[in-house]
């Protein structure tokens, strides 16, 4: 028996803001659209959903195939279903954003995808409702930000204070008061100091931090 056939068919996609901090900005991958409509244009990267699969492992596939990496830091958006956001067929699409380490990320694999780095403040016009995506996103990974140190998924294992405070600064889009910053988060047990010292940057150097997540799940609420 056949169900919901008087009823118009409607395609189901997933597409994946991915965030990366790199020299001290927050950037998102975009690249050239394969394929039609839109063909050449600038977008975000995804696919549809198979019929045997839940969204969410739609976009876990969609986001290995694309980076290679496994157990990111995934989150969805929302659903974007105007009538006319595709000129192809009418598609729904559940947007996600995920959080990587620039340098896990390999060249060779973002090259093969023709995908590139780019300033959040920087996104060209992209396919359809892509910006209106990004925005989103962006406003949620800020609130998120605000209440888990979800930041250090952005981060090296080891990374110094400034570092730290430009990614805050770079998702924010507002600079913080550097004295102000550090009295915080010298206050958080789980943010360890340690020994090594970063000079790539002066000859005094800095000394580098890292994140300690057992400290964390023992703390109380974090907010920053």
């Amino acid at each position: 028996m056949t169900y919901y056939s008087q009823h118009a068919k409607v395609w189901l996609s997933v597409d994946c803001i991915i965030f990366g901090f790199d020299e001290g900005k927050l950037k998102v991958l975009i690249g050239k659209r394969q394929m039609d409509p839109g063909r050449g244009e600038w977008s975000l990267y995804g696919g549809f959903v198979a019929s045997d699969e839940s969204v969410d492992d739609a976009a876990a596939r969609t986001l290995n195939e694309l980076t290679g990496l496994r157990h990111l830091f995934m989150r969805q958006v929302g659903a974007f279903g105007n009538v006319d956001r595709d000129p192809g067929e009418r598609v729904v699409s559940i947007a996600y954003y995920a959080l990587i380490n620039v340098k896990d990320y390999d060249e060779e694999l973002r090259l093969s995808h023709g995908l590139k780095w780019v300033d959040i403040n920087e996104i060209p016009q992209l396919y359809s409702d892509h910006n209106e995506m990004i925005r989103k996103a962006r406003k949620m990974m800020q609130q998120k930000l605000a209440q888990e140190p979800v930041g250090f998924r952005l981060l090296p294992t080891l990374f110094t204070l400034t570092q730290l405070q430009h990614l805050y600064e770079a998702v924010n889009g507002a600079e913080l008061d550097k004295r102000n910053f550090r009295k915080r988060i010298k206050e958080m047990d789980f943010i360890e100091k340690t020994e090594l010292v970063d000079k790539t940057s002066s000859k005094r150097g800095a000394y580098l931090y890292r994140f300690n997540k057992r400290a964390y799940n023992e703390s109380p609420n974090f907010k920053l």
